[in-house]
């Protein structure tokens, strides 16, 4: 006979929200177990052993949960009617470990008794339906990175300060988190506090958090996609664009953004920052707006665009996701390099090279392919040599017919000089001619200032 857990819920507070059923089972098993004392329905039933000892035992949470697991399987085999009652705080089918380790079997049968649950308390207490707000279930302990939305959020195991602490540290310092604490108890308090003064809360294992928004990337760019998709049904510009027409505008805010990043390391001020995000979220428009035209056109949408730059990127990276190693970042361009290639099945050094480019960083990158081919030489004696030579020679040619050969020459000298020193010459040709603006405008202002004097 296959040995049966019978699992049954204490319910979210006191033994007036158990059901009856479960009641009734507990205090009539022959055989039966409390996962914890800690709550308040287990002092009904004084005479059922609980876990708390392997509590104290266990070295971490997956050890205890395997320790109890282990033990009723064999109470259960052990039991003259081949089954073990398993009482667990709130709902099985809720935040129980145990119970999925149980279901992973296939040595037992696992009976699953309904129950009241911290959810059903905490909507109570909210005030809304689960379903109507879309409400998501997520743990505290869970490992990740920043909380995602969309909301409203039911953050379990919260069970003490250091926990809250932890999880604070996942969301926006300023965060409205509402504290669901001893619900359906005398002592129930139900608070609001910002993210950052979660952890001054005196939380147990009867606390829980809601949080009603969390504002983060994925809501910001599909409200982005619905913003574009109404512009391209109801505003004429947009409804006529095309992905031909386009091109000069990504183009220009591509450059606008650059500038505005240029800015940035010259004056980190909170204008410049706000003028960088501007300028970065008009370049985000045009990535957004391209991918409407061709999900219009079934080619690929946004997602399919991210999914595939997901992908890249991981494929991409083996020292980050797989088990790679590399030296330093210069080994990543190397690795990166050896990967496109065999990713795009390329055969020349030169392939894939984008020819639309500004010529400076068109030459630039070819003379990366020239080098890695071994096509160009890296002295860079030499290199200083033919740019002093072509500067010499291209005096000699001036007016003969061959004198944008000399030019040429003196151009591709100095785009390898600047190359093999580590310069980045457009930048430094951007600098320039900023530099010469300035000297434009303080002359001009000069010039003004004389000129009223006089008058």
């Amino acid at each position: 006979m296959t040995p049966v857990v019978r699992v049954v819920g204490l319910g979210p507070a006191g033994v007036e929200m158990m059901t009856v059923r479960a009641r009734r089972l507990l205090l009539e098993a022959p055989v039966a177990r409390l996962r914890t004392r800690r709550h308040p329905a287990a002092d009904a039933f004084p005479d059922v052993e609980s876990y708390d000892d392997l509590y104290e035992r266990a070295r971490s949470f997956d050890e205890l949960y395997d320790a109890i697991v282990a033990d009723l399987v064999e109470l259960a085999r052990g039991s003259s009617s081949g089954e073990v009652v398993y009482a667990v705080p709130g709902s099985a089918l809720v935040a129980e470990r145990t119970v999925v380790l149980l279901r992973e079997r296939d040595d037992l049968t696992v009976v699953v008794e309904p129950a009241v649950s911290v959810i059903d308390l905490a909507c109570a207490a909210r005030g809304v339906d689960p379903m109507a707000v879309q409400l998501r279930v997520i743990d505290a302990l869970a490992p990740g990175e920043r909380v995602r939305g969309p909301g409203p959020l039911l953050v379990l195991q919260t069970y003490a300060p250091e926990v809250l602490a932890a999880f604070a540290d996942r969301l926006d310092p300023e965060t409205s988190v509402t504290v669901l604490h001893h619900l359906g108890q005398g002592d129930e308090v139900v608070t609001t506090l910002t993210a950052r003064r979660l952890a001054t809360f005196a939380a147990d294992h009867l606390t829980s958090l809601w949080i009603d928004e969390v504002r983060g990337p994925g809501e910001s760019l599909d409200e982005l996609v619905s913003i574009t998709r109404r512009l391209r049904r109801e505003c004429p510009w947009d409804r006529e664009q095309t992905h031909e027409s386009l091109t000069r505008h990504l183009l220009e805010e591509s450059y606008e953004a650059i500038e505005a990043l240029d800015d940035l390391a010259a004056d980190p001020s909170e204008a410049t920052r706000s003028h960088v995000a501007e300028e970065l979220g008009d370049v985000l428009f045009q990535v957004v707006l391209h991918a409407e035209l061709g999900d219009e056109e079934d080619a690929f949408d946004l997602t399919s665009i991210i999914d595939g730059l997901c992908a890249k990127l991981i494929a991409r990276h083996p020292h980050v996701f797989g088990g790679v190693d590399v030296v330093d970042a210069e080994d990543v361009a190397r690795r990166w390099e050896v990967l496109k290639s065999a990713e795009k099945g390329r055969t020349s050094a030169v392939d894939g090279v984008t020819w639309r480019l500004p010529a400076l960083t068109l030459y630039d990158q070819i003379l990366d392919a020239a080098s890695r081919a071994g096509v160009v030489s890296a002295d860079a004696t030499s290199v200083r040599d033919a740019a002093r030579g072509s500067l010499e020679a291209l005096s000699s040619r001036e007016g003969s017919s061959d004198a944008d050969v000399g030019w040429g020459d003196l151009l591709d000298a100095v785009a390898r000089l600047a190359h093999e020193s580590g310069v980045d010459l457009e930048g430094a040709l951007r600098a320039r001619a900023r530099a010469l603006a300035h000297d434009v405008r303080e002359h001009e202002s000069e010039s003004n200032g004389g000129s009223t004097g006089q008058g």
